[in-house]
């Protein structure tokens, strides 16, 4: 396990290279500029300015200075906040997006999983039916809808929750948020289960259990380990776009979290706050893809052996 560990950490090396190459290069090559305002600066201010964050230097040697401070963990100054570092505004909005993101991902395993092995052993009728219809509402409806919907109904028409703030984490100011994110994902689980259950359950040795007169769940544990390993492979990239907050829920609900700071980096041009999101999330995504990978391992044994 560990050297199978090991070769997906030295294969991921590489893609956060390119990502994290092609993202300071394409960002630079967008219009507009940082030190960009309504009313333009006096050029004498705009080389200090430039000299002071080290823009003035050929882009390569601003790429290789990047790496070496990317490589010290050092993420760099904000340009549009001048009084901090892109780890100072990581530090204050990763704790909103972490508790937000997990609780969206834990409600979405749990109502997932659930609701997929409940219409697959129920395939074909009613519940079948209706976790079907619930599913594709969920994939189809944006977050954009779904949350002022919610914000309207719970928050403004029956004023049993806030419809925004963070509040210092505060329960009832996170519900309509967390339920928000975890719509899509409760959607897209519960398909991939029921999906991936039905092929299982078809399989001899769960009609053999079966014809033994095990209980249900016993049949359903059994049915959902060998049903698990589709779920697994979409866990990573699920659990590091909600980790790492998501743009639309925290700027609808007024969230502090990072998906706030990169929309304020993006409209004003803040290179070092853009890139640092873009790591921050290339490094979730690899984190969370080897974590799923290493779990998929432990339930089927023929992928640490390279079958």
């Amino acid at each position: 396990m560990i050297g199978y560990a090991l070769r997906r950490l030295l294969q991921a090396i590489p893609t956060l290279f390119v990502v994290v190459t092609l993202s300071f290069f394409l960002i630079r090559l967008a219009p507009g500029g940082p030190f960009d305002l309504e009313r333009p600066l006096p050029p004498a201010a705009m080389e200090n300015l430039k000299r002071l964050y080290g823009l003035d230097q050929p882009l390569i040697v601003q790429y290789g200075r990047y790496l070496l401070s990317l490589a010290k963990g050092d993420l760099g100054p904000s340009f549009s906040f001048r009084d901090l570092t892109v780890n100072d505004l990581f530090a204050r909005g990763l704790p909103v997006s972490a508790t937000l993101g997990s609780l969206a991902l834990g409600l979405a395993l749990l109502l997932g999983l659930g609701l997929g092995t409940l219409a697959a052993f129920r395939r074909g009728k009613m519940t079948d039916r209706l976790v079907g219809i619930g599913a594709s509402l969920g994939l189809a409806v944006p977050t954009f809808v779904t949350a002022p919907l919610l914000q309207i109904v719970f928050g403004l028409g029956l004023a049993w929750l806030p419809v925004g703030d963070w509040d210092g984490g505060s329960p009832t100011h996170l519900v309509l948020p967390v339920i928000t994110l975890a719509l899509p994902q409760i959607a897209a689980i519960a398909r991939l289960t029921r999906s991936a259950l039905n092929e299982v359950l078809a399989q001899p040795h769960i009609r053999t259990l079966r014809a033994m007169g095990l209980p249900p769940w016993r049949v359903a544990l059994q049915a959902l380990r060998g049903a698990l390993l589709p779920v697994l492979s979409t866990l990573g990239p699920v659990a590091a776009a909600l980790l790492t907050g998501s743009v639309i829920v925290e700027t609808i609900f007024g969230l502090p979290g990072i998906g706030r700071y990169f929309v304020d980096g993006a409209l004003n041009r803040d290179y070092t706050l853009v890139m640092g999101t873009v790591v921050l999330v290339a490094v979730m995504v690899v984190a969370f893809n080897l974590l799923a990978d290493l779990l998929a391992a432990v339930v089927d044994p023929r992928l640490r052996l390279g079958a």
